[in-house]
């Protein structure tokens, strides 16, 4: 059966991830991310390599409830990938525990002008332990 992709604004996403194990944030942006910020405790599934990682992305979110994505703008990489995360659960029968699939209205850029919190530490990937001044999710 296939998973509908809906869309989320940085609010509803802010409350729904912070301290929920159960939600996943993928941030599909290539190189941008290297020398911008990013959502705390995301991971990292770059477009360029997107295709190939489906059975990793699979294995990784597979006991979550939520699988959110986006790109900088969520305008066309992130709903993509968001398209061929579901096409892939659906067409490959993986056993995975996730119910939805959204991607972050108006992307990273919008997230960090609205005025949420990013992380800028350089791991890879990002654990999520971002100083106070950058919360983590």
């Amino acid at each position: 059966m296939a998973r509908s992709v809906s869309y989320v604004s940085a609010a509803k996403l802010l409350a729904m991830a912070r301290g929920n194990p159960r939600v996943a944030i993928i941030d599909v942006r290539d190189e941008e991310r290297s020398y911008q910020a990013h959502i705390g405790g995301s991971h990292h599934f770059s477009s360029r390599s997107f295709a190939a990682r489906l059975p990793e992305l699979a294995r990784a979110t597979g006991d979550k409830d939520t699988v959110v994505f986006h790109c900088a703008l969520s305008k066309v990489r992130g709903p993509s990938c968001a398209k061929m995360f579901s096409d892939y659960l659906s067409e490959t029968k993986e056993e995975s525990g996730t119910k939805n699939i959204m991607v972050l209205e108006r992307g990273f850029n919008g997230w960090e002008l609205s005025g949420q919190p990013v992380c800028r530490c350089t791991d890879a990937p990002c654990k999520g332990t971002c100083s106070p001044e950058e919360p983590e999710l």
